[in-house]
């Protein structure tokens, strides 16, 4: 995440862990309207962001932004309340109906929470970038996205997606040559950041003054991250 975006001279950006069911129920009963950002959130070991709170938000003039992970789930589901997508993420939500587990990964339970796997979405956009480059065949792309498809997003590692593709041919080496870092193909990230250049009315519509701010519930990790 570039350092500049972290905190706006034009925008307060109020960054928050990961929510899960209620945060932003006692969020919003706290705090007087201005613009909240949903990006990642828990759900595995706890109840997920729920549609009630979000709904209560945008009654009680929130502007409400989803985007590059459960934030994108959300914004899709709630856009006929108000909510507000952005990015990629939400885009293919809203255009190709994705699965939940597209955006889900496992990651360490203390902050920075660094994850431990890679969500769907990203596996994807590497893969898409190996035919490009001619490094695999489309049909064995094709085979190694249902291979992983098929299987618990905990179990879709780095690791094992080398596995696979060596098993199609392509050794490690050359993928890595490829595809390093492998961040510049975190699409969910992406959004993040662009999100967060979006000027400051865009960013805050509802705000009479866009310094007012935006508070993000967001980090740069979580399960649904």
């Amino acid at each position: 995440m570039p350092s500049d975006l972290l905190q706006r001279p034009d925008v307060t950006l109020d960054w928050r862990p990961p929510p899960d069911r209620g945060v932003i129920e006692r969020l919003v009963a706290e705090e007087p309207p201005g613009t909240l950002a949903l990006v990642d959130g828990l759900f595995h070991q706890t109840l997920a962001v729920g549609h009630a709170e979000l709904r209560l938000a945008l009654e009680r003039g929130w502007t409400v932004w989803g985007l590059a992970s459960l934030g994108a789930i959300r914004a899709c589901e709630m856009a006929p309340l108000g909510m507000r997508g952005f990015g990629r993420v939400a885009l293919m939500y809203a255009e190709k109906g994705l699965e939940d587990d597209e955006v889900a990964l496992l990651h360490t339970e203390e902050p920075p929470h660094q994850p431990l796997t890679l969500p769907m979405v990203q596996i994807r956009e590497i893969v898409r970038h190996l035919v490009a480059e001619r490094a695999l065949p489309a049909g064995a792309a094709a085979a190694i996205l249902a291979d992983l498809k098929r299987r618990w997003y905990g179990e879709r590692s780095p690791e094992l997606l080398f596995t696979l593709l060596a098993d199609h041919g392509l050794q490690q080496e050359r993928v890595r040559a490829l595809t390093e870092p492998i961040e510049r193909f975190n699409i969910k990230a992406q959004d993040l950041i662009g999100f967060l250049r979006l000027p400051a009315a865009e960013m805050c519509p509802a705000a009479g003054d866009p310094s007012r701010g935006a508070v993000s519930t967001a980090t740069r990790g979580a399960r649904h991250s």
